[in-house]
């Protein structure tokens, strides 16, 4: 649901207002009377997860490119965090754009509920923030007294596309395993939930899920002790692309790659070659460029006066070897 209108603005505006619109409570920041800024351009900071994990490598190319397209209308900065599990850095990060007096922030939250605190800081400081891929927990944005607009994909039907493909090449009763994203996102855990839509309706067998933090490596190790333990895995669902290397890997290493069919979800570089040759069944193209570039769009628009609340849905495709 998306809502765009033009606000205006006068005495006796506050510099932040709550409007209550609609029904289901979806509450809309207002942006009224903003801080006067020193900079002649808008300064637009991008807060990312992983720069180790090729999806964000992508996001930060797209967002790069696109600043460079547009260098004379904002000034643009992008960050990342070492790993995952690295969220100091990102609330270091946002308190760096504050303090800086950044115009907007456009953040990819490696924790959905943390991240809120921070982030609500931004807002009472009058910078504009875009929360873009991973939305902030409802229940955590209420209690810092904030309320965002999502721009993202719909992560657990993404991952229902991935399992139901799975689920028909396995047919019913085919024996599967989990790779889980990191806990504390809410992508993770909508990922996880479109697993188990497509196991429940393909009559799938789960034999375990256990998260491997979206990381590569602890991936490996975690497939490895499934192989272990399970000698009769089938089919394996990873939330995501970097987990679904290690799983390969593991494969390789146990001479598996091929037998055992695997599903990833970012559609990263190095999958497509594996999803060619069959060493992966399929993954999930969520554009994560597109959804950076976005981001600073919706953000600029923002401040320039536009409102948005609710979840604006970014585009999700099923990737398999015919169209790779």
């Amino acid at each position: 649901m998306t809502k765009s209108t033009h606000q205006t603005s006068g005495t006796g505006i506050s510099r932040r207002q709550i409007v209550l619109a609609g029904a289901a409570g979806t509450i809309t920041i207002m942006t009224g009377l903003r801080p006067t800024r020193a900079a002649s351009k808008p300064k637009v900071g991008l807060v990312m997860k992983s720069l180790s994990n090729e999806f964000f490598k992508q996001m930060q190319a797209g967002a790069d490119k696109y600043a460079a397209e547009n260098k004379d209308k904002f000034d643009f900065k992008a960050v990342g965090m070492k790993d995952e599990r690295d969220f100091a850095a990102q609330v270091d990060a946002v308190e760096n754009f504050i303090t800086q007096k950044y115009d907007i922030i456009v953040v990819a939250p490696a924790d959905s509920k943390a991240m809120a605190t921070p982030l609500a800081k931004a807002v009472k400081a009058g910078i504009v923030v875009v929360n873009i891929d991973v939305p902030l927990d409802a229940g955590a944005k209420k209690a810092a007294g904030i309320d965002l607009a999502f721009f993202g994909p719909d992560n657990q039907a993404g991952a229902k596309l991935a399992g139901d493909a799975l689920a028909k090449a396995l047919g019913a009763g085919g024996k599967v395993v989990i790779l889980e994203g990191n806990p504390e996102a809410d992508n993770a855990k909508q990922r996880k939930q479109g697993f188990m839509d497509s196991i429940a309706e393909g009559k799938l067998q789960l034999l375990d899920s256990k998260t491997a933090h979206w990381e590569t490596e602890e991936a490996n190790t975690l497939m490895t002790n499934f192989l272990t333990k399970y000698q009769d895995i089938q089919g394996v669902m990873a939330a995501n692309d970097s987990m679904a290397l290690g799983v390969v890997k593991a494969l390789d290493a146990t001479g598996k790659s091929g037998k055992i069919k695997v599903v990833g979800f970012d559609n990263i570089p190095p999958v497509q070659p594996l999803i060619k040759n069959g060493k992966m069944l399929a993954t999930v193209e969520q554009f994560g460029a597109e959804m950076a570039v976005n981001g600073v769009k919706y953000g600029l628009r923002q401040l320039a006066g536009e409102k948005f609340s609710g979840w604006i849905k970014t585009d999700i495709k099923l990737i398999e070897a015919n169209n790779v």
